[in-house]
């Protein structure tokens, strides 16, 4: 319960800060809203108490800042000068509370607490929502991702869910279709009905039709009994066709009648069921390609051609292979808790193309964060990935001398500089994640920073 005072009288901040901790609560102190933004992502802020007048930037600036960037931030916004128009703007924008000082402990105790059992029926409405509608389903791990491709193709992903249309998701393999495909159901109407995946391209094409719309017993040899099949199972629900391409055209006919009349025939029945399933279908083909080759039907690529969503290899999406290799880090944990990544590491990781995308930077990640000391380096990675590191001319500078012109090195300091300044692209500004991962504590970061700002002043005045 970590909690950031912020007011320009140290005597408030040390005030309100030792009541908070009398109630339990860990306290940080910031004297200007600057200073606040600068400890913004340091902690998980629980709450954050701020004076409306500050030197700089003021308490609305601090509250904007933090409800976009930290949504579940309780903010409280104290002042001096308290009125009705004050009150009611804090409150639109989004504050907890609008506390009017003085205050005494006893006001302070009495939100806290207010503050702390709010927090905890939040809890427990999240675990009751999250196990009622997560059980079953992948979790949302690899849909993590800041790149304007990704971001374009989950606007796309959100809009689907609130519709009943069939989709169609394209894309190379391990890119997380049948991950976006569980997405969709959970966000859409069918949520608490069943979501049944079914990777078509596992099943035998003489089972196939059996595996989804059932059978009768005696239907065939093996089939002692009858038995519904996983289109019948997912009723209410959402199926998700993995691999759809592999299917024969023969049995394509059958699927084609399913989506149409909304009904199956189990193998050896003269009788049909109504069955309401919504449709995701998904290939690592370029489906329009195999109908022109006559592998695929023209009238089912029609039927489940309503929303085509396609996404993007790893490849494409080079901003988003640490965040997505910090996520998987965290799912070995409980193996190494304190693993972090070498800078040479984390550079081989976004150049290396990752054919088999999402999982496998996943297999990677997984296997270096259990085998490694500590920390990720290049030798932990699978020698598929250090062997690109060895072919490539970035790891052989020698190879590449007597082709570049000397004016294109740069000073040691520079490319220090310059390395710690797109390590701070990566954790979005964040000092504290950029010295974890850089293996420095922070001041050593913004040592850095201020020499290379300092030189560059310089030059300019030269």
């Amino acid at each position: 319960m970590n909690a950031l005072v912020i007011d320009d009288e140290v005597l408030v901040r040390r005030f309100v800060g030792a009541v908070l901790r009398e109630e339990g609560w860990t306290v940080s102190e910031a004297a200007s809203a600057e200073e606040a933004f600068g400890m913004l992502h340091e902690k998980d802020w629980t709450v954050v108490f701020c004076d409306v007048v500050l030197g700089g930037a003021d308490g609305f600036s601090v509250l904007k800042r933090f409800k976009e960037e930290l949504p579940q931030t309780k903010v409280v916004l104290m002042t001096g000068h308290g009125s009705a128009s004050g009150a009611l703007d804090a409150t639109a924008y989004g504050a907890y509370d609008y506390l009017l000082k003085p205050f005494g402990m006893e006001d302070l105790q009495s939100l806290s607490r207010a503050i702390r059992e709010r927090i905890l029926q939040r809890q427990e409405q999240l675990l009751d929502t999250a196990t009622t509608k997560a059980r079953g389903y992948q979790s949302d791990i690899t849909l993590i991702g800041r790149s304007a491709a990704f971001i374009e193709v989950m606007k796309q992903v959100g809009r689907m869910a609130a519709t009943n249309l069939p989709v169609l998701l394209m894309g190379e393999s391990g890119t997380g279709k049948e991950v976006v495909a569980s997405a969709i159901h959970r966000r859409s109407s069918r949520a608490n009905q069943p979501f049944v995946a079914v990777n078509c391209g596992a099943i035998p094409a003489d089972l196939i039709e059996s595996e989804l719309f059932g059978h009768m017993k005696g239907s065939f040899t093996g089939a002692d009994r009858d038995r519904r099949g996983l289109w019948e199972e997912a009723d209410g629900g959402t199926v998700f066709l993995d691999e759809i391409t592999e299917t024969s055209l023969a049995f394509q006919v059958k699927l084609l009648r399913a989506l149409q009349e909304g009904e199956v025939r189990r193998v050896g029945s003269n009788r049909t069921d109504r069955v309401d399933v919504r449709v995701i279908a998904a290939s690592n083909r370029d489906v329009d390609v195999e109908v022109k080759a006559g592998r695929f039907r023209q009238d089912l690529f029609y039927r489940l051609n309503v929303v085509t969503i396609v996404l993007p290899p790893l490849r494409e999406r080079t901003e988003d292979i640490l965040p997505l290799a910090q996520r998987f880090v965290e799912e070995v944990y409980a193996l190494n808790p304190t693993v972090r990544f070498a800078p040479d590491s984390l550079e081989l990781l976004e150049r290396y193309p990752w054919p088999g995308n999402i999982r496998e930077l996943e297999n990677a990640i997984v296997r270096a964060a259990a085998l490694c000391d500590g920390t990720i380096r290049v030798e932990d990675l699978p020698e598929r990935v250090r062997g690109y590191q060895s072919n490539s001319s970035l790891a052989s500078p020698s190879s590449k001398v007597n082709s570049v012109n000397k004016d294109e090195w740069l000073p040691l300091a520079e490319v220090e500089a310059r390395y710690v300044a797109r390590v701070l692209e990566h954790t979005r500004g964040n000092k504290q994640a950029a010295a974890r991962l850089l293996q420095v504590d922070r001041k050593t970061v913004e040592r850095i920073l201020k020499r290379h700002q300092s030189r560059a002043m310089a030059s300019e005045a030269r």
